[in-house]
This record gives C-alpha cells, sequence and structure tokens, in this order.
C-alpha cells in the first residue's frame, strides 16, 4: 500500500493533467443540469405549499397538500446513495444505461427537487402577509399575487437557497462515484479509495472545497445585489 508521502508525484500528476479536465466538467454539467432541472421541479412545488393552505391565495384540497407534504419527506428521508441504487430502472429507461454522469443526473434531480421545494416554502413565508392583503384589496388574481408578490419580495432569498442547493447537489455529484457516477467523486474513488493514491484523491477534495466557495460567493453577491431593500 503506498501512503500519501510516498506516492510518486509524477503519477499523480499524469493523472491530474490528462483526466481531471474532463472529470471537472462532468461535475459541473451534472450539477448544473440537476440544479436546474430540480428548480424546474421543486419551485411550482413549494409555492403549492404555500399558496395551497387553508388561507392561502390559491386553497388546494386538504388531502392533496398533505398528500404533498408526505411525498416530499419520504424522497427527503431517503439518503442518496440508496435512492440512486432504488432508481436504477428509472434511470435506465429515462437514460438507457444506469452508470455515467448523465445517468447520475435522474437520482440527482430526484432527490433534489423536494429539497429546492421545502427551501422555496421557506423564502415564500418570510415575505410579509400584509403585502399580500393589500394585493387581494386591489383586486389581484392569485396568479398575479404569486408571480408579482410572494416571488418578487423573496428573490433574495430564493437566490441564497439556491446557493445552498447547488452546493449540496455538488456534494451529491461526489458521492455518485461510488455507484458509477462520473466527475471527481470517480476519480476519488478510483484511484484514491481503490489504489490508495491519495495524493489524487487530495486534489479532487480541493477542488470541490473551490467550486463550493465559487458558488457560494457568487450566489451571495447576487443575493445582496437583488435586495431592493438596500437600494
Amino acid at each position: 500500500m503506498n501512503s500519501f508521502l510516498f506516492e510518486p508525484l509524477s503519477e499523480t500528476w499524469r493523472i491530474v493533467s490528462s483526466e481531471f479536465p474532463f472529470a471537472i466538467w462532468e461535475t459541473l454539467y451534472a450539477t448544473v443540469l440537476s440544479t436546474a432541472l430540480a428548480i424546474i421541479l421543486g419551485l411550482p412545488l413549494g409555492i403549492l405549499l404555500v399558496a395551497g393552505e387553508e388561507d392561502g391565495v390559491l386553497p388546494l384540497p386538504k388531502w392533496l397538500l398533505q398528500a404533498l407534504n408526505v411525498i416530499i419527506n419520504i424522497l427527503r428521508s431517503v439518503p442518496f446513495i440508496i435512492l440512486m441504487i432504488l432508481v436504477i430502472p428509472l434511470t435506465r429507461l429515462l437514460v438507457g444505461k444506469a452508470y455515467g454522469t448523465m445517468a447520475s443526473v435522474v437520482p440527482l434531480v430526484i432527490a433534489a427537487f423536494p429539497f429546492i421545494a421545502r427551501l422555496v416554502e421557506s423564502s415564500l413565508r418570510e415575505v410579509d402577509p400584509n403585502l399580500i392583503e393589500m394585493a387581494r384589496s386591489m383586486g389581484a388574481t392569485p396568479f398575479q399575487i404569486i408571480t408579482k408578490v410572494m416571488l418578487r419580495e423573496s428573490v433574495p432569498s430564493l437566490i441564497s437557497n439556491c446557493t445552498i442547493a447547488i452546493t449540496t447537489i455538488l456534494g451529491y455529484t461526489a458521492m455518485s462515484g461510488a455507484v458509477g457516477g462520473g466527475g471527481l467523486g470517480k476519480l476519488a474513488i478510483t484511484y484514491g479509495y481503490n489504489r490508495y493514491m491519495y495524493g489524487v484523491m487530495a486534489v479532487a477534495v480541493i477542488l470541490l472545497v473551490v467550486m463550493v466557495q465559487l458558488f457560494q460567493m457568487i450566489g451571495t453577491k447576487t443575493a445582496t445585489r437583488s435586495d431592493m431593500r438596500k437600494r
């Protein structure tokens, strides 16, 4: 077994220079695509959780609202590694295979959209109820209240929560390497765990940390600039 201290630097550099550029691309591709698809599913679901309450702007049947909450809670409670295995048949159906970067997008979206729905719900609950009542008294429709009051007022919070979501999904992409996913997680498992090349694993971890920092910095600046209260 090679130790990190005695691992040949030339071999580490060869792997880093030849395989890491594409692995970085795979990680970014899976992260951004999964986040976008999860937002498409999670945003309207989060809106329904707030607007669909009994005193909300678009009340839903109580049984339907409870069913949505149960489904979200069940999906959020399943560990991601187990979820990837459970949805293999669905992944094969949609993608044609159960391994690789594109295949990892399916479980990533399934794991992320309930999380995003809860984040959206949290953001919308921060909106001042008086603004909603004012819009109601002026004759605004439920769609207008949702789009022009609730969503508009919660933009900074939504951006901050989406930043949390994308960094979480980035961590999921690394875990997907353990069960056939691509990207930096795959290299960390293949070389760092299976071949005891800890230098390669260290580089993969450092790159993941840098990506998280970049996403967080961009998200924080965007949320700050979008906050109308600070202008």
